[in-house]
């Protein structure tokens, strides 16, 4: 299931996509061609539905660059449809080797640092 959250113009959207395991793969499969057109290497291809999130939970932050925790959470709960699988993604983007966490003010920001 994916979730997406947000508004368009001063309309709210609350809008729920249901995905089998074929929709995911062909979201994966999108996404790798995305990826190598923009000349970077592309992933492989996402065996289950966690890995297509963990796919999509990067390169959601890589496109961004930097978030801040709660934006971040906000769209990874979107993304995966509960609170629980966003905070994971977001464990899991912390113990990233490609993710960079500062820690200041009010909310840890998050941000793409690549790793090679």
């Amino acid at each position: 299931m994916l979730r997406i959250r947000g508004t368009v113009g001063e309309w709210p959207v609350d809008l729920t996509i249901e995905m089998d395991e074929g929709d995911w793969a062909q979201l994966g499969a999108q996404l790798q061609v995305a990826k190598s057109e923009s000349a970077v290497a592309p992933a492989a291809k996402p065996a289950n539905q966690d890995d297509a999130q963990w796919q999509i939970a990067k390169e959601l932050l890589r496109k961004a660059g930097q978030l801040s925790g709660p934006d971040l959470l906000e769209q990874l709960e979107g993304l995966t449809g509960s609170a629980s699988s966003g905070k994971r993604l977001l464990v899991r983007l912390r113990h990233s080797p490609d993710v960079k966490v500062i820690s200041g003010g009010d909310t840890p920001l998050y941000s793409w640092h690549e790793t090679a």
